[in-house]
């Protein structure tokens, strides 16, 4: 069934941070804020970020709409798509393809996410927050913002959530790999009752831990790399499912992002596997029902062209799956996302179309 010219919502893409978001940035950090470098023959344009070794290569990755022969040609900072920072360039992309709104996410802080100083992700962090929303203002309605905290202590994140709603975000993003204990335990508690109460839903995008963003060594050849990815989310969601979390916060919603969804209904039977058979003798956390019951329930999950979605459809919640372009990486759907989401959906009902690449999110963000 063909999408036509229904409105579309992307639940996953992204800004291009410039040398000018990190401006802000508190005033011990200023010398060693994240900016811009000369492009050289490998990277192309690239950010730096002083005490992480690695430079983030945002001429090849924000590269939406290149063919992918040509994505080794290295593109200098003049080359990339203005839309990447300028609000009014973006909405002119959204308006060629037909998308209402946003949910947008970073490029560089993806990264900065793997810092070793926590106070130093914080204040680059608070400047991001403060760029992106000044970006967002210029259309609230359609570029709906998802805001970084580098929750330092419990306490903290709660008023880190309090002070992104009163910025105007729509939900908070976590970095994979937390500062303190894990995301399980219970002195997180603070931090998921914000959340709800708040209504700001958690964000993990994949790429934010060192176990999906080259901290696993893997076997064969490098382009297994961008195949692994995925496992940073799926550790997070075993983690979060099997210790109770969702017990505790029955109405906690949390999305894992960019992680495809096709693989969900095999990875909920894994969990519920080993629960069934394991529980009796291995540590597990005190839940009252099967995990796969919470999988569908309280984790949503992005994609944008996993083909795959449509073998499982009777398989998955799809009232927790949300369609994204990923704009202006390059993994994305520009400019041709009418035309893959018509393919990824063949097999889906005008309802269930609706659901994915629309009202899912709106739901989800409070889009009016």
């Amino acid at each position: 069934m063909a999408i036509g010219n229904r409105p579309l919502i992307s639940a996953d893409s992204h800004i291009a941070e410039t040398e000018e978001c990190y401006a802000s940035i508190e005033r011990k950090y200023y010398d060693q804020r994240p900016r811009k470098a000369y492009a050289d023959d490998a990277l192309g344009a690239f950010i730096e970020i002083p005490g992480l070794d690695m430079k983030v290569p945002m001429g090849s990755l924000c590269r939406a709409g290149v063919p992918p022969e040509k994505w080794g040609v290295p593109v200098d900072w003049d080359e990339l798509h203005p839309a990447g920072w300028d609000p009014k360039a973006r909405l002119e992309i959204q308006n060629e393809e037909g998308v209402t709104a946003e949910v947008i996410y970073p490029s560089v802080g993806m990264a900065i996410c793997l810092h070793p100083d926590v106070d130093y992700k914080k204040a680059c962090f608070d400047a991001y927050n403060r760029w992106l929303a000044e970006f967002c203002e210029t259309a609230p309605n359609r570029l709906l913002g998802i805001g970084m905290m580098a929750c330092r202590t419990p306490e903290e994140g709660a008023r880190e959530i309090q002070e992104l709603k009163d910025m105007g975000f729509r939900g908070v993003m976590l970095c994979g790999d937390p500062h303190f204990e894990d995301y399980d335990a219970p002195s997180y508690d603070p931090v998921w009752e914000a959340s709800v109460g708040l209504g700001m839903p958690i964000n993990f995008h994949i790429l934010t831990s060192r176990d999906s963003m080259g901290g696993a060594q893997v076997r064969g050849p490098k382009m297994i790399q961008q195949i692994v990815t995925i496992r940073g989310n799926q550790n997070i969601v075993m983690m979060m499912v099997l210790a109770g979390v969702f017990d505790r916060h029955p109405d906690l919603k949390m999305i894992m992002v960019e992680n495809d969804a096709g693989w969900i209904p095999h990875f909920a039977f894994r969990l519920d596997h080993a629960w069934e058979r394991h529980r009796w003798w291995m540590e597990v956390g005190a839940i009252q029902r099967k995990p796969s019951e919470y999988v569908h329930e309280n984790i949503y999950a992005t994609f944008q062209d996993d083909y795959s979605v449509q073998h499982v459809i009777d398989a998955v919640n799809l009232e927790r799956v949300m369609w994204a372009t990923d704009f202006p990486h390059g993994d994305g759907t520009y400019p041709e996302s009418r035309k893959i989401i018509d393919e990824i959906t063949t097999d889906m009902t005008e309802a269930q179309i609706q659901s994915v690449v629309y009202d899912n999110a709106a739901k989800l963000y409070g889009l009016n």
